[in-house]
Parts: C-alpha cells; sequence; structure tokens
C-alpha cells in the first residue's frame, strides 16, 4: 500500500492485519536465536534498556537501504528518501494511535527530541513571552541530557526549575501524584507560572512506570502550558496511546524496544498553534517547512534506520499476539527472574510488578555495601569483566531516619527482560552476586587503588 499524503494527514496508512498464524508459522526459539546470533557470545545480556537489540533481518534491511544510497545517490535522495521517511511516519502515527502524520517526526534518539522542545521553550523566555522566573517542572532522576538540555536553553534565557524527588522503593503511584502536586503548588508560589512540565512514562534508573495520564490531567488542571514526556523507554515495552496520554509533546525512541538499528526515534508533537515555532536544532534547506519535514532532512547522512520501520513491524508480526504479545511475556518474564533473584538474595523489588515495565528493579544484598554512584559502577564492572554478566547497578541513598543499621538495600541491579533472553541469564547473575556474598566481598574492596 502507498503511504499517506503528507498534505492529507487524515489519510491513514492501515497496518496490514496480522494473519492468525498457525504454530508452525510462529517464530521459533531456534529461530529468534539465529536473530541475535551477533550478539557477544558468554554474556549473560540483561540490559536491553540501555541499547536495545537489533534482529539481525532487521540489519541486513538496513544494509540493503545503505547500499540502494550508495548506489546511485542521486536517484535515492530524488524519489526514495522523502517517500520511504513519510511511510515510516505514517506506520508510527498509527501505532501510537495520532490523528495527523505531519504530527508524527522521525528524530536520531530522544535526546535529539528534547533539544527541540526545550529549544522552543528557551526562545519563548528569550523573546519575553514567558516571564523571567516561570518555571519548567521535571523528575528529579529525569535523564541526563534532559538535564543538560533545560540548562542550556531554559535556565539560560531565565527560566527556573522545579525538581519532583522521586520516593524511591514505591508502593504505589499515589506517592508520585502527592510529590508531583506540590511541586506544581510551588510552581505557582507568587504568581509565577508553570510553563512546561517533563514527565518521564519510564524512568530509567531507577526504572519506574510514571502514572504519566494522571500527571498530565493534573498538569492541564492547573494551568501548566505545556507537558513534555519523556518515553524514551516506552514503545515496545508499554502500551502507547497519545490521544489517551494527551501530552503536548511525546518521544520514544524506536532503538530501545521496538527492534530498530540505533538510532532513530518519533517526536509527536500535538497539532496547535504552537507547532510552526517547534525546529529542529540542526538546520538545514528544510527549515520552515514543519518540523516532520525539516528532520527528514538534516544534510547527508544515514538514514537507514528511519526507513527499515516496514521491515520493523514485519518480524513484530512474526510474534504471538505482535507487539502487544512481546510486551506482556516481557513483563511477566522480567517480574518472575526479579522475584527469583529478590528470593535468592533476601531482598525485594524496588516497586509493584505493575509499575514495572520490562525491567524490574531488584534489591542487591545489604552486605555489598553499595555506597554511592562509583561503588555501583564498580560493582557493574566487576560483573561484567568477571562473571559475564552485563547489568546496571543503582544506588540509592536512604535517608537517614529510615535507616536500619547496616541491613538496608541501598543498591539495586536492573533487569531487563527481550525475546533473546533466557532463564539461564538470571541465573549467572544470581550465582554471581551469592558467590561475591560468600566470598565477603563490599564495594569498597572492588575500588581502583
Amino acid at each position: 500500500m502507498e503511504p499517506a499524503n503528507e498534505a492529507n494527514g487524515s489519510e491513514h496508512y492501515h497496518l496490514p492485519k496480522r494473519p492468525k498464524l498457525s504454530t508452525s508459522s510462529l517464530i521459533t526459539d531456534s529461530e529468534i536465536r539465529d536473530e541475535f546470533i551477533h550478539h557477544q557470545p558468554g554474556i549473560a545480556r540483561i540490559n536491553n534498556g540501555s541499547f536495545g537489540s537489533c534482529p539481525a533481518s532487521i540489519i541486513a534491511a538496513q544494509k540493503r537501504w545503505q547500499l540502494r544510497f550508495l548506489q546511485q545517490p542521486d536517484d535515492f535522495f530524488i524519489n526514495h528518501l522523502q517517500k520511504g521517511i513519510l511511510h515510516s511516519r505514517t506506520i508510527i502515527r498509527d501505532v501510537i494511535n495520532a490523528e495527523h502524520v505531519e504530527e508524527v517526526s522521525l528524530v536520531d534518539n530522544a535526546t535529539t527530541a528534547a533539544a527541540i522542545v526545550l529549544q522552543h521553550v528557551g526562545w519563548a523566555f528569550a523573546e519575553g513571552r514567558f516571564q523571567k522566573g516561570d518555571a519548567v517542572v521535571m523528575l528529579h532522576c529525569a535523564f541526563q541530557a534532559v538535564k543538560k538540555s533545560i540548562e542550556a536553553y531554559v535556565t539560560r534565557a531565565g527560566g527556573s526549575v522545579i525538581v519532583v524527588q522521586l520516593p524511591f522503593p514505591l508502593r504505589s503511584e499515589e506517592e508520585i501524584v502527592a510529590d508531583f502536586r506540590k511541586a506544581l503548588a510551588k510552581g505557582k508560589a507568587n504568581g509565577k507560572k508553570v510553563r512546561l512540565a517533563i514527565i518521564d512514562h519510564i524512568t530509567s534508573m531507577p526504572c519506574v512506570v510514571i502514572p504519566v495520564k494522571d500527571l498530565v490531567k493534573i498538569c492541564r488542571e492547573e494551568g501548566v502550558d505545556r507537558v513534555f514526556v519523556d518515553a524514551a523507554h516506552a514503545i515496545g515495552s508499554v502500551n502507547v496511546d497519545v490521544r489517551e496520554i494527551g501530552a503536548d509533546f511525546y518521544v520514544s525512541n524506536l532503538h530501545k524496544w521496538f527492534f530498530c538499528p540505533p538510532s532513530v526515534a518519533f517526536l509527536y508533537c500535538r497539532k496547535s498553534p504552537v507547532s510552526p515555532d517547534l525546529h529542529h536544532p540542526v538546520v538545514s534547506h528544510e527549515y520552515g517547512n514543519g518540523l516532520a519535514i525539516e528532520s527528514a532532512w538534516i544534510g547527508t547522512r544515514d538514514y537507514s534506520s528511519q526507513l527499515v520501520i516496514p521491515e520493523v513491524v514485519e518480524f513484530i508480526n512474526r510474534f504471538e499476539g505482535g507487539i502487544e504479545g512481546i510486551r506482556m511475556r516481557n513483563h511477566n518474564a522480567v517480574i518472575e527472574m526479579g522475584e527469583m533473584l529478590a528470593d535468592a538474595w533476601g531482598t525485594m523489588l524496588g516497586c509493584p510488578p505493575d509499575m514495572s515495565p520490562s525491567m524490574a528493579m531488584v534489591g542487591l544484598p545489604a552486605s555489598l555495601r553499595v555506597l554511592s554512584d562509583t561503588d555501583a559502577l564498580n560493582l557493574r564492572t566487576r560483573l561484567r569483566d568477571k562473571f559475564g554478566v552485563e547489568v546496571p547497578i543503582h544506588y540509592q541513598e536512604i535517608k537517614e531516619e529510615l535507616r536500619d543499621g547496616d541491613a538496608c538495600v541501598t543498591g539495586y541491579a536492573r533487569i531487563s527482560h527481550q525475546v533473546y533472553n533466557t532463564v539461564d541469564d538470571y541465573i549467572k547473575l544470581k550465582d554471581a552476586i551469592l558467590q561475591l556474598v560468600r566470598d565477603g566481598v563490599t564495594c569498597k574492596m572492588l575500588r581502583p587503588e
């Protein structure tokens, strides 16, 4: 089917309905192993959350796109590139339930999307449309690149920043909602306004699914001008319906949980009067033609990761239930493995299962004494170098009044589950931690001389 016409965002490209696959036509365990055979042997790779994973068939499709460009660049640029990107955008529009194709731009990653949104907000401060001292509200565990973009674009233009401290470990969504309301009230004090709220859909470290629809609704009730949802981990890991969520801007990486090669993300910008004022930070000859068109040409570069999206959808539909089936199985498996690890280590999960996506935070034995971010990094390095386990380690400072002697859990392993993982990956992590405990190892011993 031909992609929809750019000029008519109401025409939808309808994804081909998944055929009812017989058991014999579903992707097999052997075929899954072949798709990820390029992964380094001997490594328990339980960190899909950081960089994702690209199947061999998609890598092959990407190489075909790259070769098409190299064979005849002029023909590719004039006759194929923009049509291909529009096709991909149209598919993503329907996957996320956006209304118009022009609301969907393809960019390199969530970092680029944050720069686009915060550049826009920074201009509003610099040009006097927002008042000095008006606020941007964000979670304290926002991605570091988002914090730096606020510094680069907003605070230097006169905006203030209010940080919501995310409690962790968590027991309920109400804890997040209560602290978020307090931050909005602080931003509106003394007659000031909250001009932008930045809400993670899934925080990275620690990993928690945020009640994003509830927080967006609160923002609307409290008169927040614009809401940007940083959902770097979302698509393929949780359900994404941008119209239901209701934010002004929503970004998610397609290379983390959606099987695209790195790097590519979609940025949804709800159609509004401010839409023409959104621009890609790399200015090309398409400047002024709308963000989606600007993003589709930022000079000569490799656009293949954006062009393989149709092939990625075909790969996903080889699994029972498509992306929803993958998401459900990954969530169930990561919770099962997390509970197995917590039981073996005498700890617990960092938040309830329904607040975990395809990742889970598992408490580490207190005897390891993870007492700083440096300790967490050194433990992660030891697990990689000595045990062949790739997993992020999180240090969580405990308030003094909550301490219980030396028995407090201050370290967490953030485990991921993707279709290529097996139980043996998690047993390898379990045994590695138990061996360190048996050997009396503490993180202080892992520090370099």
